[in-house]
């Protein structure tokens, strides 16, 4: 009996809207995901390594989207490279 697989999204995470590729809409949902992050707790700084573990990225996408952030000027890297929100 054939086994049918489904595609397993992480908690934060929803299947792709019909009108846009996949990798588009998962990309928007996480920088949505992210940006609400830091709005709710302002004086949140993370590293990297603890982005990644929080949202359980992995570095290129997890590198991809921060740096997204810092080059709208959403967020910034401190001094010890962590991010944190830019205003």
């Amino acid at each position: 009996m054939p086994t049918t697989l489904l595609p397993v999204y992480h908690r934060t995470e929803r299947p792709p809207d019909a009108d846009s590729t996949p990798g588009d809409a998962c990309l928007a949902d996480w920088l949505r995901m992210i940006r609400a992050e830091y709005e709710e707790f302002p004086g949140l700084r993370l590293t990297d390594r603890q982005a990644r573990r929080l949202w359980n990225l992995d570095a290129v996408t997890c590198d991809a989207l921060l740096n997204g952030l810092v080059n709208v000027r959403f967020l910034r890297r401190t001094r010890t490279g962590a991010y944190a929100r830019a205003d």
